[in-house]
């Protein structure tokens, strides 16, 4: 049976059978957020599918595809479209995209996300700089025989989260004038909404955002050595935080509204990040 280090290997080998270009970084669009590639310098780009043994996203809005191009002068490979643990997915499956960006060259990876509010401090269409995560609710993608090739049986997991990268972001959103706020993010496995119950656990134990991506994707960037930066989109509050019911609307609708800001953030931060690092 193919290992998972196999199948990242014949990823890799596919992948550069058709493209070329080396990334210095590695960005995860989130729902909603997947029209920034548009804004990238647009050099190639690769569907998921023309990918031999690659998991292709099948929820509404994630175009599904690798854009590779420049913002500024670096060069950035793009996930229009992430893979989720709740489409049916293995871990190592959801996390294969990261470790792919990685064997590619990428050296910072930008997670960005749509997540519900837990803060009661926070609003819809607020940004919130991920300083650290909960991942004990869904498996860890480093279960199973150990890829020493990208890193420790046991990592350490103080510093997920870069605090150099952090700062970038920071900097840039306060040169911009753009709202940041700061927080924990907390990966639930969905695909439901959660309960108004589920919510007030997670504020318990200090959780300002939920979501159903990122933080699995994190631990493995972490594994693999990577600096990683994470945005969250408060696109909603958590369920019992306000009056009507939740939907994926309200998630597009925020994000659209917010889109600039979004953009302007991201495009600043990446260039700032390539010149620290």
């Amino acid at each position: 049976m193919e290992t998972a280090y196999e199948r990242l290997e014949r990823c890799y080998s596919s992948v550069r059978r058709r493209i070329s270009f080396k990334p210095r970084v590695a960005l995860v669009l989130g729902s909603g957020l997947g029209d920034y590639a548009e804004e990238i310098n647009i050099e190639e780009v690769l569907d998921y599918r023309e990918i031999d043994g690659f998991p292709v996203s099948t929820v509404s809005g994630h175009r599904g595809r690798f854009v590779f191009g420049y913002i500024g002068k670096v060069p950035v490979v793009a996930m229009q479209g992430r893979v989720h643990y709740y489409e049916g997915y293995s871990m190592e499956e959801v996390v294969l995209p990261v470790r792919l960006m990685k064997r590619m060259g990428a050296e910072i990876l930008i997670l960005t996300n749509a997540a519900g509010g837990i803060n009661e401090n926070f609003t819809p269409g607020d940004f919130m700089i991920i300083k650290d995560q909960i991942t004990t609710f869904v498996p860890s993608p480093l279960i199973g025989p150990n890829m020493d090739e990208l890193g420790p049986r046991f990592c350490d997991m103080s510093h997920v989260y870069d605090s150099k990268l952090q700062a970038i972001v920071k900097a840039a959103a306060r040169d911009h004038e753009i709202p940041v706020k700061e927080g924990v993010y907390i990966q639930l496995t969905g695909p439901e909404f959660e309960t108004p119950a589920t919510i007030r656990m997670c504020r318990a134990i200090g959780v300002d955002a939920v979501g159903m991506s990122t933080g699995c994707e994190a631990t493995a960037a972490n594994h693999a050595g990577m600096k990683i930066c994470g945005i969250s989109c408060i696109s909603n509050m958590g369920a019992g935080m306000s009056e009507g019911e939740l939907s994926n609307e309200e998630v597009y609708e925020t994000t659209e509204r917010v889109a600039a800001c979004f953009k302007r953030l991201i495009t600043e931060s990446i260039i700032r990040m390539a010149e620290e690092y």
